[in-house]
């Protein structure tokens, strides 16, 4: 029977990971829009050329990182297994080859390191708090 829980936990863990994880990339998006859409503050310009005015500089385009549903997947999965079987330090594991192979791609675009973040971040407390919440529950874990 406890065999019946853990699968269901990881699989719990996994499936409503992903939405919480979204919801909350999208939270992050919404709330970089409002600051975005804020006016600057009103303050007279100190120095003035009569020059053309300076383009603004190019936002980076949000970075698209592949293979993430997958990886997310896998990261949740390992971080249940991993609190189910009484090993949390193989959470550091899990975050050390993510990070490590994720490595070149949050180098070259800040918008993808902010979403590496707030992903990986968002997917593992989830997992952690669906396996610690099961183990809480089964009898003699």
């Amino acid at each position: 029977m406890q065999g019946l829980w853990i699968v269901l936990t990881v699989l719990i863990a996994v499936g409503v990971g992903w939405p919480v994880t979204l919801g909350m990339l999208r939270l992050a998006r919404a709330a970089e829009v409002l600051d975005a859409q804020e006016p600057p503050a009103a303050a007279e310009p100190t120095n003035r050329t009569d020059g053309p005015p300076a383009a603004a500089p190019a936002r980076p385009s949000p970075g698209v990182l592949r293979g993430g549903l997958v990886i997310g997947m896998l990261e949740r999965a390992a971080v249940v297994v991993a609190i189910l079987a009484d090993q949390p330090v193989a959470i550091a594991y899990v975050v050390a080859i993510k990070g490590l192979g994720r490595y070149p791609e949050l180098r070259q675009s800040p918008a993808a390191s902010e979403r590496f973040i707030i992903g990986t971040l968002s997917s593992m407390l989830w997992a952690a708090a669906v396996a610690v919440l099961v183990k809480w529950l089964l009898p003699g874990s």
